[in-house]
């Protein structure tokens, strides 16, 4: 069987973009205020409301975003946080930027974030918090997380970088745990190009993370604590709000889309398509399977067709960073060494959304006949 080649670059990711955020940074170019103006209070205030928090704190990107997470709860040297290895990288280099250690939890099968039980038997007096990852959009098991927490008396919070929109039995994700991260790079379901945005019902929190965002200012060159600048601009705020506005119809298609790969792939044999647990309501910023063949020369022949596709995540413990840890996770190197993610953004046609399919069984079925392509894929030809 021989993979269907497009005419065209099937790209993994794609961002919805418009007039309306091109008008919306317009105004704010004519407005002269182009950093800590109305356009980021009301980005702001609208994302708490969509995602059912009393504050949201915007800035510069996610990475610092988790960073000033970190420090407003307190953690820094001396302090352990629980994080998956299955993530992208700066949820545990964000831990290193406070002084605190990252220590890596194994995941679960099918759904790829935290198993409550290997969390709990790494738990320390040390450990400060938990950081759950709602991998690919999906909300992590969250009931038996907050339980695990609550047993040790530590925090917990959501790296839901990937999760705008998520719900977990009804309450959308954001305000599951004592804060939640989120981000807007060009692969997310929505994008400021760059920013990020921390979401919580604790007011004191949200006072000390402003402060952190703004060289700790309480008033004008007034500085009552160690400050950064992780400000977020008018312009990305503006596009954010635009974004914000179109996030249901993205998650609707994204949904409906889901529905129809689950069903045309449910035959193909040697891949598993995503396991959505029991109350969870996936947005599916991510569409990543498992695969029962040799991944990578899968994903070469794909690459080799046409249609991007990308290994979402090598595990964090095998990156050099941490390589004087010494980390055992086999069933997180076992998973991960299985996984794929083909194209899925809300812009996908029918045809595309069939070309992937297509491309994906027919480079399994080469895969396990031996007729894989192996080539050397130029980095130019990856999503950035």
């Amino acid at each position: 069987m021989t993979a269907p080649t497009a005419s065209a670059p099937v790209r993994l990711a794609r961002p919805v973009v418009g007039e309306e955020e091109v008008q919306a940074i317009r105004e704010v170019l004519h407005s002269g205020v182009l950093t800590n103006g109305p356009r980021t209070a009301e980005f702001e205030q609208a994302f708490a409301r969509r995602h059912q928090t009393a504050y949201a704190v915007a800035f510069a990107n996610g990475t610092v975003a988790l960073a000033a997470m970190y420090l407003a709860c307190g953690i820094g040297p001396g302090d352990e946080v629980i994080v998956p290895s299955l993530t992208f990288i700066s949820s545990a280099t964000s831990v290193l930027h406070v002084g605190a250690t990252p220590v890596f939890a194994e995941i679960l099968p099918g759904t790829f974030d935290l198993d409550p039980d290997d969390v709990r038997s790494r738990t320390t007096a040390r450990t400060k918090a938990v950081l759950v990852v709602h991998y690919g959009g999906q909300p992590a098991a969250m009931t038996e997380l907050c339980a695990v927490a609550s047993e040790a008396g530590v925090l917990l919070l959501e790296d839901a970088a990937e999760a705008h929109g998520a719900g977990y039995h009804g309450r959308p994700v954001g305000g599951l745990g004592a804060a939640a991260m989120f981000s807007f790079t060009p692969t997310k379901n929505i994008t400021t190009g760059e920013g990020g945005m921390v979401t919580t019902d604790d007011a004191d929190l949200a006072n000390s993370m402003r402060l952190l965002r703004n060289h700790g200012q309480g008033a004008l060159y007034c500085h009552v604590a160690l400050g950064y600048n992780w400000r977020i601009t008018e312009m990305q705020a503006a596009m954010g709000i635009v974004q914000l506005g179109r996030l249901d119809g993205i998650v609707a298609r994204k949904r409906a889309n889901a529905r129809w790969m689950a069903e045309r792939l449910a035959g193909v044999e040697g891949v598993t398509t995503p396991v959505v647990r029991p109350g969870a309501e996936h947005v599916y910023m991510l569409y990543t399977v498992t695969l029962d063949v040799d991944r990578d020369a899968v994903l070469q022949t794909m690459l080799a067709a046409g249609v991007e596709a990308r290994f979402y995540f090598p595990p964090v413990h095998r990156q050099p960073i941490f390589h004087h840890l010494d980390v055992d996770l086999p069933v997180t190197d076992r998973i991960a060494s299985r996984m794929l993610s083909i194209p899925f953004h809300s812009a996908l046609t029918p045809e595309e959304l069939e070309l992937v399919a297509a491309a994906l069984e027919a480079a399994v079925a080469d895969v396990r006949l031996g007729r894989g392509v192996r080539v050397q894929v130029p980095a130019s030809r990856l999503p950035q």
